[in-house]
């Protein structure tokens, strides 16, 4: 982690170290928010917006986002260390757990306590860090599953293969359109359960897109993926933005972050801690601070001035904090991450 945070400050550098599995360069979208880039800015065109969204478990929160935007149209990364609560943001925005409190809409729908099928269906639909294929199923009738509307699917109507076979044969051909796109139409009438793990990762988000969403989140696309097939991952990925779809993706994978995401929100003890494009961020002394964990005597909101000494978690030395800038800050962190590079 630290040596990727640590060569953020050079795009040339980015490219060099990452030309092996990195996808041609595409233009990044800017002018995504409005005003200064802080936790929980005003995006132009927000597809997703949370206000005060918390989940606890066994008293410790997990999540304590007090508000979020995420832009339409673009790729954003959702980062942070182990524990920062990602992934079960990730459930609660999509219905796979509830939260205690809080309320958030997709495209401009409330989706507060939606069950997660009917999420999928109005287009907000996710993959997961270990992959949900049904490992008895034959890939094709894998991807078959994720189609909607389909009439086969009713009782009494299946007894009458005249009403659905049509329907059934478009569906079909979607599927191997798609298998062709993710280069596993060879596979298409093998187990899901003999495609490699990439391979899985490949089928999962194939088989997401055939809901035709407006919205695909990704929980570790790169986990366990063999660098073979890391390449063709991430060219997917940045096509989904080309045909018109908004990605949010959970990563570790810094160098990927900074090559594929337009946005980056950063996430630390269940709260958004930072936010902004991909170079900007991996500057910033919170985040920093969150993957190295420098500092921890030391309040965050005062160092950066978005809070008060009053305000100051109890737990941390409020004098310190407001005595600390941000650029000491920074120039800690990254000392601590030259002493940390392999010699």
């Amino acid at each position: 982690m630290s040596s990727e945070l640590a060569g953020g400050s050079s795009p040339e550098n980015d490219v060099t170290h990452y030309s092996s599995t990195s996808p041609a360069e595409r233009p990044k979208t800017t002018g995504l928010h409005v005003g200064e880039a802080v936790p929980g800015v005003a995006k132009v065109d927000p597809i997703i917006i949370a206000d005060n969204v918390t989940r606890a478990f066994g008293g410790v929160k997990a999540v304590d986002v007090d508000h979020l935007e995420i832009p339409r149209g673009v790729i954003t990364a959702l980062i942070g260390p182990n524990g920062a609560g990602k992934t079960t943001l990730f459930n609660l925005l999509t219905g796979f757990d509830k939260a205690d409190s809080g309320t958030w809409s997709f495209d401009g729908q409330p989706l507060s306590g939606t069950p997660a099928f009917k999420v999928a269906r109005m287009g907000q639909v996710r993959t997961f860090q270990l992959t949900k294929a049904l490992g008895l199923l034959t890939v094709l009738e894998n991807m078959k599953l994720g189609a909607t509307g389909q009439r086969g699917e009713g009782f009494w109507a299946s007894m009458i293969p005249a009403l659905w076979r049509k329907q059934d044969a478009e569906i079909e051909e979607r599927a191997m359109a798609l298998l062709t796109k993710f280069k596993l139409d060879s596979k298409a009438d093998d187990f899901a359960a003999s495609l490699s793990g990439g391979q899985r990762k490949l089928l999962e988000m194939a088989r997401a897109l055939m809901t035709e969403p407006k919205l695909v989140m990704l929980d570790e696309p790169m986990a366990g993926v063999n660098p073979a097939l890391t390449q063709s991952l991430l060219d997917k990925i940045l096509d989904l933005k080309d045909e018109g779809m908004t990605v949010l993706f959970v990563e570790h994978d810094m160098h990927m972050v900074r090559h594929i995401a337009d946005w980056v929100v950063v996430m630390a003890e269940g709260r958004v801690v930072a936010e902004g494009d991909p170079y900007t961020v991996m500057r910033n002394p919170a985040v920093i601070d969150a993957y190295l964990g420098a500092h921890q005597e030391l309040d965050l909101g005062v160092v950066t001035g978005r809070i008060s000494v009053v305000d100051a978690d109890p737990t941390t030395d409020a004098a310190a904090s407001e005595s600390f800038t941000a650029e000491q800050l920074e120039s800690a962190g990254l000392a601590e991450l030259d002493q940390e590079e392999p010699k």
